[in-house]
């Protein structure tokens, strides 16, 4: 990409999309386009074909989804298998179709198996089960992989794909029925210190093991891959360290000045029992993340104190 090129960002507006135009804003490139979802249903073939034409996109970056946490995943697995094949299947196409030069599909890490060996390696991929509480999302992410894939070998289209770790961030989803670990702590423990209670429930043991991506790293990673990175294999995005859930809940306890007790529902379930990926590949191409959970939950937390308005109810 040079700073004149036309770039298309799908999901423009989520945790991940704002970030990628933020940081292909702040990096100066000028002809960054990112509709909202009312602006351009991105499941609509026949109208992003007419915004294709349009725009004429040389370079675009797949960053919508259907996103959600282990209760929005379990309780929603047909919205989460077809919304997000219908998005990736209009997308992904109508690139190729349209001309575009390259295309940066985003997955996740939980196309892995659930009992995949640690830190898990691109190479684990359709090598297990999947976990069972988000089976739905990850089997559409492993479809818009094997996509990507087929178009580059029947088409020599340049389509790549990243697997980010699990993310955070400024304009994250901190709704209490649809946002992932991060947002739904800071979620729970903030609605704890307005109310003064002094108990809080959080699901599972506590015990999992998981790893935490700063957004603005994961936007700065896929800005790199797309600019250095031609190739069939999967990449994973990560930062290597991990951390208890139970120790990231007291972090962010001690980061709002709560004090109160966590009390565990082991009736729910953890998901998997550690998760950390293997990032050699991307580290062997000279790109590291740059924010520490500490400075990222700072970051993120000063966010949602301005905005936590619009996550009540």
């Amino acid at each position: 990409m040079n700073k004149e090129s036309r770039i298309f960002v799908a999901g423009g507006r989520g945790l991940v999309g704002s970030a990628i135009v933020r940081r292909l804003t702040e990096a100066g490139y000028t002809h960054v386009d990112a509709p909202s979802r009312t602006e351009l249903d991105l499941a609509d073939k026949k109208k992003v074909g007419e915004h294709f034409d349009r725009t004429k996109p040389e370079f675009v970056f797949v960053a919508a989804a259907k996103v959600g946490g282990i209760l929005a995943n379990q309780s929603q697995p047909v919205e989460f298998l077809l919304e997000n094949l219908a998005i990736q299947n209009t997308l992904i196409p109508l690139s190729h179709a349209h001309g575009v030069k390259k295309l940066l599909f985003l997955g996740s890490t939980c196309i892995y198996p659930k009992h995949a060996e640690q830190p898990i390696k691109e190479s684990a991929l359709l090598t297990g089960p999947l976990e069972p509480t988000n089976e739905a999302y990850a089997i559409a992410k492993i479809a818009g992989i094997k996509l990507c894939q087929a178009y580059r070998k029947q088409y020599g289209f340049d389509a790549i794909c990243a697997q980010p770790t699990n993310l955070y961030g400024q304009n994250d989803n901190f709704s209490p029925t649809g946002s992932h670990v991060i947002p739904g702590i800071v979620r729970k423990i903030y609605q704890a210190k307005l109310d003064d209670a002094s108990t809080v429930t959080c699901w599972g043991s506590g015990s999992p093991l998981r790893e935490f991506l700063f957004v603005d790293d994961l936007a700065d990673a896929c800005i790199f891959l797309m600019n250095t990175y031609s190739g069939d294999g999967i990449v994973n995005v990560g930062t290597r360290e991990e951390i208890s859930i139970l120790a990231l809940t007291q972090l962010i306890c001690d980061k709002l000045g709560w004090h109160g007790s966590i009390v565990w529902d082991t009736s729910k379930p953890d998901g998997v029992p550690r998760k950390v990926c293997d990032v050699s590949l991307l580290r062997s191409m000279g790109w590291a993340p740059k924010v520490s959970l500490d400075e990222g939950l700072d970051r993120t937390l000063a966010w949602f104190a301005v905005n936590q308005e619009s996550f009540r109810g």
